[in-house]
């Protein structure tokens, strides 16, 4: 991976439209254009490592984020994409094929961080990628939603061809705290492996800007997940505000200087030029104790499950 990994990453699952994309998960409709100023205040902010994924928007995603990267120095950038075990051939050289497919739409020769999307067949997937990085094309190997179970023998078939898991990427969040409890956070700490935690603000509604008057848009899958819950978060939402007063931080600061707290590295998604600004300041954000020990118990009291379509307690 080129240089020292930041403190967060940021997301584009919410750049472009399409099957899986930002209109029909989130509700937006962002252009090249709306997002070009927000990948530029990012780097200026130091914040340079990005994730994406080919199934986001079909493809949208690397698309928008590789005509940002064409224009710029290859080594400033951090790319982290996906092999998607569900939009993947019957091919033997399927997970190749992917790559080049996001290596084009990302316009580079190499991915820095290449996730397994999730644990369809870990025996079938995850050696396909071992001769892609002994080719250079992929920097590390991560794989994102798998159980413990599922990291361990990732790590042994790598393992057994001298290459090393290096990333997981699970939920992880307030209101969903699977992993840890499943000891996930533990094994990756334990093993030097950097797990990114993603959804660290449910989509927007632990930022304190959706409530029973500002709902999310209808008609977006977020909507139909967050809406109904919107009472139940009410009382950590506001200890979030109020502990944020202390820090100078809004609640989504809150939840972000949370995730990090517990050794996690958050990918935070941004559509705007001041989620990028928000983002970075949360690295100089350290909550005490007592303060994480609230916000938690209040998560836990809110009752409510985030856990989505494609995935699985841990």
């Amino acid at each position: 991976m080129n240089g020292k990994t930041p403190k967060l990453a940021l997301g584009a699952w919410s750049w472009g439209t399409g099957n899986a994309g930002g209109d029909a998960v989130f509700g937006n409709h962002l252009s090249a254009e709306d997002l070009k100023p927000v990948f530029d205040k990012a780097l200026e902010c130091g914040l340079n490592l990005w994730d994406t994924a080919p199934v986001y928007g079909d493809g949208s995603s690397e698309k928008i984020l590789g005509s940002f990267i064409r224009d710029i120095d290859r080594r400033d950038i951090i790319i982290s994409t996906k092999f998607t075990p569900h939009i993947a051939g019957n091919s033997p050289n399927a997970a190749r094929e992917m790559l080049e497919g996001s290596l084009k739409r990302l316009n580079t020769d190499h991915i820095d961080v290449y996730w397994i999307h999730n644990p369809n067949d870990v025996e079938r997937w995850t050696p396909m990628l071992i001769p892609l990085a002994k080719d250079g094309l992929i920097k590390s190997i991560g794989v994102s939603n798998h159980n413990l179970a599922e990291i361990k023998r990732v790590q042994e078939i790598l393992g057994a061809e001298g290459l090393r898991l290096s990333a997981v990427q699970n939920h992880y969040s307030l209101l969903h705290r699977s992993s840890e409890r499943a000891g996930i956070l533990r094994h990756c700490k334990e093993n030097g492996i950097t797990f990114y935690s993603y959804m660290v603000l449910e989509q927007g509604a632990l930022t304190g800007k959706f409530d029973l008057d500002h709902p999310f848009p209808e008609g977006s899958s977020r909507a139909k997940t967050y809406n109904g819950m919107l009472t139940e978060i009410e009382t950590l939402i506001a200890e979030m505000r109020h502990i944020g007063e202390r820090h100078s931080a809004s609640p989504a600061q809150i939840a972000i200087a949370w995730a990090r707290s517990k050794g996690t590295l958050p990918i935070i998604g941004v559509t705007k030029v001041s989620q990028a600004e928000e983002a970075a300041k949360t690295a100089e954000i350290v909550l005490a104790d007592e303060e994480i020990s609230a916000v938690e118990e209040l998560a836990d009291r809110t009752g409510v499950s985030t856990l989505r379509g494609w995935e699985r307690e841990m």
